[in-house]
């Protein structure tokens, strides 16, 4: 089983704003798990592999 990062690690990760990401995850540029929530704000977690291939592809979230 593969590692879940917060939205708070991947951004730190990839040393953009957490608001990047959660833009990329709605975007459909970078896929993630969207967990069941009581407050307004969406929550995902992203694995690990996922951020791996990523970083290991140029371009992708450009």
């Amino acid at each position: 089983m593969s590692d879940l990062l917060t939205v708070s690690e991947v951004a730190q990760i990839l040393r953009v704003d957490d608001t990047t990401v959660r833009r990329w995850v709605k975007q459909g540029a970078l896929e993630a798990v969207v967990l069941p929530h009581v407050n307004a704000r969406q929550a995902y977690r992203i694995k690990r592999e996922t951020l791996d291939k990523v970083l290991g592809s140029q371009g992708l979230l450009q």
